[in-house]
Order: structure tokens, then C-alpha cells, then sequence
């Protein structure tokens, strides 16, 4: 459980207690409902990390609905994108294991994060992180209802993969910009899950088809 699901429920039943002791205890029951909603809504779980050599994962749980080919600081790169609804898990990890080489975060509108032009125009923090031999950008992107986005490491650090890194709050959406010849793993209409999907194989480290059906996990990442 996110802490900030404790900080909500407690603010809400107090509220409900207080409703129920001005009014009556029906007056309370809708922010006791409020108070689950965000018990369940910042929910946590452990997640199987995946160890095949040059595996990308999923920073985020939700759909796939766009992989297309994009133009980033003039490098040709493979982006695919995740939508998060409000029933999705909002804690994100980092797709691979590496050092945070840069975070950009940019003030911007709250589009819709199903609409294209959230990527470039919505509020948003791009972590760029190096390791195996590779460079990945992710953005968290944040959607209609989203308002805060959290990001709790530095430039510097060193991450492992699907290690929880931080998370935005109600729905939003998550970019990957990939090097162009990665082997994608996904396609849109995919739903997969923060940490334990597979969105693509590192060029640099080739996996044959029988290596990625039977993949080795390891449990869980702090």
C-alpha cells in the first residue's frame, strides 16, 4: 500500500465520523466508500521481476495503445504507450536495471491520455536511464484526472529492474521510447503489468524463441 492511500482514507473517516455525529451515520457512509475507493486505488502489489538477459519491462500497469516509430532529441526511436485507467495500479518501476542519467519534468495541460497530443502538451517527467549497454526514456505523463506525479529517486541513482520508483496519481499515462531495433514483445490492445511484462528484448542481447517462452523470474523489487 502507498502511504497516500492511508492519508486519504484517514482524512475521509474523519470526515465520516463527523457527518454521522452532526447529522447521522447515512450522511457518513459516502466518504466512508471515498476512504475504501482510495485504500483499494493506491493498492501495491508484489510483482514477479523477470531476469532473462535484456528484458524491458513494463514501468506500468494498463493498455498498450499505441507502438509507432518517433523522432527524440534526432534519434529514431520505437515508443509505445500505456494508458492507465483509475482501475489500474499507478505505482511505477523502472523498466530496466541502470543509472538515472536525467529527469525533465515539464509543466503542461491534463488532455485526455488516450488523446496523442497528451505526449507532447501534458504535464509530464521524462527519466532517462542507462544500463546493458542501452538507453530508455520513460515519461509519466499525467491524464484528466491525474494532478500529481511522483518520482522519488535522483539523477545518479541506480535502479534495478521493475524496482517501484513512483507513481501518478489516478489516470494518466506512461511512455517507453526504446532504441528502434529492439524486439518488440507487445502490440496495442496488450494490457500488461508494471514490473512483470515484457515490452521488448534489448538488441544488444538477441533471446531465441525458446529463451522466451520459458523465461526464469525472480520475486519481487524494492
Amino acid at each position: 500500500m502507498v502511504l497516500d492511500g492511508y492519508y486519504y482514507a484517514i482524512a475521509l473517516i474523519g470526515v465520516a465520523v463527523l457527518m454521522a455525529w452532526l447529522a447521522s451515520p447515512v450522511w457518513g457512509l459516502p466518504a466512508c466508500l471515498l476512504a475504501i475507493f482510495f485504500l483499494w486505488f493506491f493498492r501495491d502489489p508484489q510483482r514477479a521481476i523477470p531476469d532473462s538477459p535484456g528484458a524491458i519491462v513494463s514501468p506500468a500497469d494498463g493498455k498498450v495503445t499505441d507502438v509507432s516509430p518517433v523522432l527524440a532529441d534526432g534519434i529514431q526511436r520505437i515508443r509505445i504507450s500505456i494508458f492507465l485507467s483509475v482501475f489500474d495500479v499507478h505505482v511505477n518501476r523502472s523498466p530496466l536495471a541502470g543509472v538515472i542519467r536525467d529527469i525533465r519534468y515539464q509543466k503542461g495541460k491534463y488532455l485526455n491520455a488516450m488523446n496523442p497530443a497528451s505526449a507532447e502538451h501534458n504535464e509530464q517527467n521524462a527519466v532517462t536511464v542507462e544500463g546493458d549497454g542501452q538507453v530508455i526514456i520513460f515519461k509519466q505523463i499525467a491524464g484528466l484526472l491525474a494532478r500529481r506525479i511522483v518520482f522519488n529517486r535522483k539523477i545518479g541513482d541506480h535502479v534495478e529492474r521493475g524496482e517501484r520508483v513512483g507513481l501518478i496519481k489516478f489516470g494518466s499515462r506512461v511512455d517507453v521510447l526504446l532504441n528502434a531495433a529492439a524486439a518488440m514483445q507487445v502490440k496495442i490492445g496488450d494490457r500488461v503489468k508494471g514490473g512483470a511484462s515484457i515490452l521488448a528484448y534489448s538488441p544488444e542481447k538477441p533471446i531465441s524463441n525458446s529463451t522466451v517462452g520459458s523465461e526464469a523470474v525472480r520475486q519481487g523489487a524494492l
